[in-house]
């Protein structure tokens, strides 16, 4: 898949994923890799960059082995955000196919 073509779906796809429920960055990792190929450590400048603007919150959970996992969980702000992007993204797919025939 095209690099470019990822690098502009991969805040909305986070952002979606975690619309459905919190994760943890590796989780995320895991589930957006079941569709595309993506580097380990993709999504954390992504979800560095959401927090940083207060779309998402983290929390730790310990786990039974190894260190406690840091959660992502989608604010109301970031609900809103995720919300918005996802219909200009469809819009977009739609002017897309319809250029592209």
């Amino acid at each position: 898949m095209n690099a470019q073509f990822k690098k502009g779906a991969l805040e909305i796809c986070v952002l979606s994923q975690l619309a459905s429920g919190d994760k943890y960055g590796y989780e995320l990792t895991e589930v957006i890799s079941e569709e595309m190929s993506i580097a380990t450590g993709t999504l954390y400048p992504i979800l560095k960059k959401l927090k940083d603007d207060l779309y998402v919150e983290t929390y730790l959970v310990e786990a039974g082995e190894g260190p406690a996992r840091k959660y992502y969980h989608l604010t109301e702000k970031g609900r809103a955000y995720q919300g918005q992007q996802k219909q200009e993204w469809q819009a977009f797919v739609k002017a897309v196919e319809r250029l592209i025939g």
